[in-house]
């Protein structure tokens, strides 16, 4: 049996170990030893990183943009996420975000415009000034001045300092099944592996690059709207930048393919011609988990709670679900947040 640490509260012993150290795990993690909770962390990889979707993440706190594509709740949820990573992390980017069209999709981003709130129209004057690498590029912007980014592998290795600190240490190469924890509670992070449990899971194939370049400089993520394949670039640090991501109906991870790698160097290179000669330094592929809706979900099972469905909103919606984990945890409460999540 693996150990367990103890917490008392409401009068009863609770033991609490988390499975997965992927952005799920390590906020729900942190969420626990913030309310004075003490937690086993297991992750099945050698190192932090190896085996989460987590690692190719883009790290936009965008939910007003993710409201284009994706249900209410992906943006009243991820609201509280900014508040939440601003506290844990040094790094964090409150620069917001800019969407951009070409001319000849100026109708794609009319349509983002009209299912998104809280942005400002601006013009190509206006676009030079926040991004002046991108002036007279672009005739007409969409800028989300609430929202931010994040570098998630800094971000995750952030995390798990924070939680190193408080007496936590990740237990790498540990396969624990969540029965042979000797613990009063689990929290199952797993993602898609967890779909031995959680059948209804699917896998969403997310393919992405890291390109190098000194040749442009950009202060914030930029989504190019494209009706083919919408990208988005996200500035990290020496140079790097993130291009993203596709969405394929796929539980085979494999490479990136030939396809894939055409249609996000296009939009790159639209974007900016300095991208052309840019060199790239990864390639990424990933299987996120994700619910028929797209939406997340707790559950319980006995004394297991699943954390699961992040979908592509991994650091968007993990200080939520982490918190409505925790509340679980500690209330023995029903999950009606997710319930009406569920519902819609």
């Amino acid at each position: 049996m693996a150990p367990c640490t103890t917490f008392t509260g409401n009068g009863k012993p609770v033991k609490v170990a988390i499975i997965g150290a992927g952005v799920a795990g390590l906020t729900c993690a942190c969420e626990l030893c913030d309310r004075g909770i003490s937690v086993a962390l297991y992750e099945r990889s050698a190192q932090l990183g190896e085996a989460a979707c987590s690692w190719y993440a883009g790290g936009m706190i965008a939910p007003w943009c993710e409201r284009e594509s994706a249900e209410q709740p992906v943006a009243d949820f991820g609201v509280e996420a900014q508040g939440w990573w601003d506290m844990h992390i040094d790094g964090f980017q409150k620069c917001g975000s800019l969407v951009l069209s070409m001319q000849r999709d100026k109708r794609d981003i009319e349509r983002f415009a009209r299912l998104t709130r809280h942005h400002q129209w601006l013009d190509a004057n206006a676009i030079g000034r926040l991004e002046p690498e991108l002036a007279d590029r672009f005739e007409r912007g969409l800028f989300y001045p609430r929202e931010a980014h994040l570098d998630p592998r800094r971000a995750m290795h952030q995390l798990a300092a924070y939680l190193l600190e408080r007496g936590v240490e990740i237990q790498f190469n540990t396969e624990l099944q969540a029965e042979d924890c000797d613990c009063g509670r689990v929290i199952d992070c797993r993602g898609f592996s967890a779909r031995d449990r959680l059948p209804e899971l699917r896998g969403v194939k997310g393919e992405m690059l890291i390109l190098e370049t000194a040749e442009i400089s950009l202060s914030r993520p930029v989504r190019l709207v494209h009706l083919r394949y919408p990208t988005y670039v996200v500035p990290r640090e020496d140079n790097l930048f993130m291009l993203g991501a596709t969405m394929i109906e796929s539980e085979r991870r494999g490479s990136v393919t030939a396809r894939s790698m055409l249609e996000l160097l296009s939009a790159a290179y639209a974007l900016h011609p300095a991208f052309a000669e840019a060199e790239i330094v990864e390639a990424g592929v990933d299987l996120r988990p994700a619910y028929a809706d797209n939406l997340p979900r707790l559950y319980r099972k006995d004394n297991i709670i699943f954390v699961n469905g992040l979908f592509r909103h991994g650091f968007l919606l993990g200080p939520a679900m982490a918190r409505q984990a925790a509340d679980a945890i500690l209330n023995e409460q029903l999950f009606s947040e997710l319930e009406s999540c569920a519902s819609c």
